[in-house]
């Protein structure tokens, strides 16, 4: 005798009934109303917790080894480790040969058996540059990350636009992210240098099945116009904006409420112990509202960027996300 899907589930609910124990559909509803997150609604997508590894290592100390994060990750609950590629131990050798694929593969072996999904790979570019052969190297290099990426089995990576270099880094911040235009050259010529060097990356984007998630940096997309105007350029299901919550340094929330349509992953900024460059105090209620209203329903990604240690801001910074993002 033959048994459809539906006779089978009206059958099992009968004498599950009869039984006094809970239906197959009551259980599935029961399985996934659970999350890191907190409890979700039957039928309702949920936001998924990440770790950066970055919020173990700001380039000042000692690299922390990405396994490391990975374990902690694991420990803490969440759901996604997303990596630094700076911080990633490959150093001048070339990433995809045998010994570079040996060591991606080992860092995707230690994700699955720690239940841990690698999420992102966070990868600096700079388009911003008059030299043709200067905005190719960072294209080729940006075509390597994809590959690092797809080796991994990571879905996307994070893009930067570039900046015009006429400060140094802790000047700029301390300008809060604006600096001069390169002298004999405009805004203009940055934006077209950049939409070029980032279409010429999104064949082998669509090749790897890797999303270019560009990110609310510093450079042409300090503001929401300036990284719209971008992605409003190229049309591609192959980019999308990462929101960095901790970007935007005057009037947030507006700002992030502009790049939330767009948004295809977060990175949430935290500061315990205050920021290692300035401080926010971030509101992620009112954050997850932004993001809720838009139905994003991907990875928001801690960055803990605080002095505090690791090892206490970290749960703590979880902790807040969690409680944030639960309803």
């Amino acid at each position: 005798m033959k048994f459809s899907r539906r006779s089978f589930l009206g059958s099992a609910a009968a004498a599950a009934a009869s039984a006094g124990l809970a239906s197959p559909r009551s259980l599935l509803a029961a399985d996934n109303s659970s999350s890191t997150t907190g409890t979700a609604v039957a039928g309702h997508k949920r936001i998924k917790l990440g770790i950066s590894t970055y919020s173990y290592w700001h380039f000042k100390t000692k690299r922390v080894p990405i396994e490391t994060v990975i374990e902690k990750a694991a420990v803490l609950g969440v759901e996604g480790v997303d990596i630094l590629h700076r911080q990633m131990d490959i150093g001048e050798k070339d990433p995809l040969n045998a010994e570079g694929r040996a060591y991606l593969r080992r860092l995707k072996r230690l994700a699955f058996r720690n239940g841990i999904d690698l999420i992102c790979l966070s990868t600096h570019q700079s388009f911003v540059n008059p030299k043709k052969e200067e905005v190719t190297a960072h294209v080729e290099h940006t075509k390597k990350c994809i590959e690092i990426a797809y080796e991994l089995g990571i879905p996307s990576i994070r893009i930067n636009t570039g900046r015009w270099n006429t400060v140094d880094f802790d000047t700029l911040m301390a300008q809060r992210g604006i600096e001069a235009v390169l002298p004999g050259y405009t805004e203009e010529d940055g934006f077209r240098w950049c939409i070029d060097g980032i279409q010429r990356c999104l064949p082998k984007a669509e090749e790897c099945g890797v999303i270019l998630a560009l990110e609310n940096h510093w450079g042409l997309a300090r503001t929401p116009e300036g990284l719209l105007r971008i992605l409003n350029s190229i049309s591609s299901p192959w980019l999308g904006t990462l929101m960095d919550t901790g970007n935007f340094l005057e009037d947030p929330y507006t700002k992030l409420e502009k790049i939330a349509p767009k948004t295809v992953f977060v990175q949430a900024k935290t500061y315990p112990g205050g920021g290692e460059w300035y401080t926010l105090d971030l509101d992620y209620q009112r954050i997850a509202k932004i993001l809720a209203g838009v139905n994003y329903t991907g990875y928001v990604s801690l960055e803990m960027e605080g002095k505090e240690d690791p090892d206490t801001a970290v749960p703590q910074s979880v902790k807040l996300l969690r409680e944030a993002f639960r309803s």
